[in-house]
């Protein structure tokens, strides 16, 4: 690790909103060759602090010192001009633009006249994008890719422009294993041509695989900076939530009732073939693939989101039929979706609208929305969520990305429901707010309800399930329980799908 003087240095740094200190007198640096983490529960301030950096919020008061100098940084262009480039977690393109122009959005090339230059913006682009190995090309619209494809595209500003600091915000929430590997072969190079990196990430072996120092956040206020490679896990947790994490995983512990859900030979050609499963009252299931296995596209399709193609779905014995949402709502289904953002939350209203949106029976008379009950619902999973907000008319998109997800649990909760699926549950939420959202569903399943969790993160998948089931290239090829669910079945179920598969699981 690089000792030279900081190349960034933040100087009692306050940033506040109403009703929330975001950040209390924060110190923090950034020397030239070296990758530091900043690590911290949700809401702890580490996005704030880093759109301070980027010109996206403006500090209350405290300074930054810039390569020796005081500066003011109005903006993000002009954050970029000076050499400090932010990779947002949340994606900042446009799906419209071809990805070179996505790529130096903002600083397109032009001649004299003001006339882009569109073949050197190509090229400079088609060079950011070898460099991470991307597989597709600069003149491409950012639209037609996947959501993992477009955050490469994020990601490759980085090597597009000559910046002195990188600051990487959750880049690897989108990204199969060989796209992070290629990211991280990215971070070093950029390392060693001694460019500063801030690493913000809740996956602790990416933090301790790939950085230098970690400097811990908790509610606004720094706890400390230490050496990676003289801390560890426990340290750097007891910092973040300031207590000792005794039981990171909890598998519930209930007795299995009578079976809830049953699909049979379910099929949507594009994504999945003869699927079938079975889940029981008191039961934690767990679906475990790669990217692209077809998981949430089958939990989709059982909630009536996609159309089945051929197949069956009994609901507690009896057949159903083609579901819609509103039709698996009415039964007693509720599906937390992979994507809270886009697909589980309108972000610019505030939590009380949000809880009661998918339930209009519940929370209206004669179409007049009954504002009272949505308040007590409000407050009751506020409180036994430990949910972080101001009011229920503070909008989501103010809040960090564990608050938010405890909103989309809290609307489908409060309905009651018979069966939860969680699609990627704890994706991009700090390891304090993980293991809070394992107790709950060890708890939902505890209190009689068949509960569906689907993530890539196989020791969570492991450590929630009763029975765990696998799938490969639109196929269920494993169903594990007791012993057999081992890291090394999983591994070699969806690595090597045999030519046979599980007719009935």
């Amino acid at each position: 690790m690089s000792n030279q003087t900081p190349i960034l240095t933040v100087n009692e740094v306050t940033k506040t909103f109403p009703g929330v200190v975001a950040l209390d007198k924060v110190s923090f640096d950034i020397r030239p060759g070296e990758v530091h983490a900043l690590v911290g529960e949700n809401g702890a301030g580490k996005s704030t602090l880093m759109k301070v950096l980027a010109g996206l919020y403006k500090a209350d008061a405290g300074e930054i010192i810039y390569q020796g100098k005081a500066v003011e940084i109005a903006s993000p262009l002009d954050a970029r001009h000076q050499g400090i480039l932010l990779i947002h977690q949340e994606l900042s393109l446009s799906p419209e633009l071809s990805v070179a122009e996505n790529i130096f959005l903002g600083a397109w090339p032009t001649n004299r006249f003001g006339v882009l230059r569109k073949s050197k913006l190509n090229k400079d682009a088609q060079s950011a994008l070898t460099a991470l190995g991307a597989d597709f090309g600069p003149s491409v619209r950012l639209g037609t890719l996947s959501i993992a494809k477009q955050q490469m595209v994020e990601i490759a500003r980085a090597n597009a422009f000559e910046a002195n600091v990188v600051i990487f915000d959750e880049p690897t929430a989108s990204l199969t294993d060989t796209e992070k590997d290629l990211l991280f072969a990215t971070i070093r190079d950029l390392r060693d041509r001694g460019v500063g990196i801030v690493y913000i990430s809740h996956k602790m072996d990416e933090i301790f695989d790939l950085t230098d120092r970690i400097t811990v956040l908790r509610d606004g206020q720094v706890q400390g900076t230490v050496q990676t490679e003289e801390s560890d896990v426990g340290q750097i947790t007891q910092m973040m939530i300031g207590r000792e994490l005794e039981t990171f995983f909890h598998r519930a512990k209930s007795t299995l009732g009578s079976e809830v859900l049953r699909v049979e030979g379910l099929t949507n050609t594009r994504h999945f073939r003869d699927v079938s499963l079975s889940v029981r009252q008191g039961e934690v299931l767990g679906l475990y693939g790669l990217v692209g296995a077809g998981r949430s596209e089958l939990v989709e399709t059982i909630f009536g989101v996609r159309t089945m193609d051929a197949g069956e779905i009994y609901w507690q014995g009896e057949p159903t039929g083609r579901l819609t949402p509103r039709k698996a709502t009415d039964l007693g289904m509720a599906l937390v979706p992979e994507s809270r953002k886009e697909q589980g939350l309108v972000l610019g209203q505030g939590g009380r609208a949000n809880i009661s949106l998918p339930h209009p029976n519940m929370f209206s008379r004669a179409t007049v929305m009954n504002v009272a009950a949505e308040m007590r619902v409000f407050d009751t999973y506020k409180k036994q969520l430990e949910i972080k907000t101001t009011g229920p008319e503070q909008a989501l998109s103010d809040l960090s990305g564990g608050n938010q997800q405890k909103f989309v649990l809290a609307k489908w909760l409060c309905a009651d429901p018979k069966l939860i699926i969680l699609d990627e549950p704890t994706r991009g939420i700090d390891i304090g707010s993980k293991s809070a959202i394992h107790e709950l569903i060890a708890g939902l399943a505890e209190n009689g309800l068949a509960v569906i969790v689907i993530s890539s993160e196989m020791p969570e998948v492991l450590g929630v399930s009763h029975r765990i089931l696998t799938m490969s290239e639109g196929r269920m090829v494993g169903q594990f329980s007791g012993d057999e669910m081992t890291e090394k079945n999983l591994i070699e179920a969806v690595s090597h799908r045999a030519d046979g598969v599980l007719a009935s699981v």
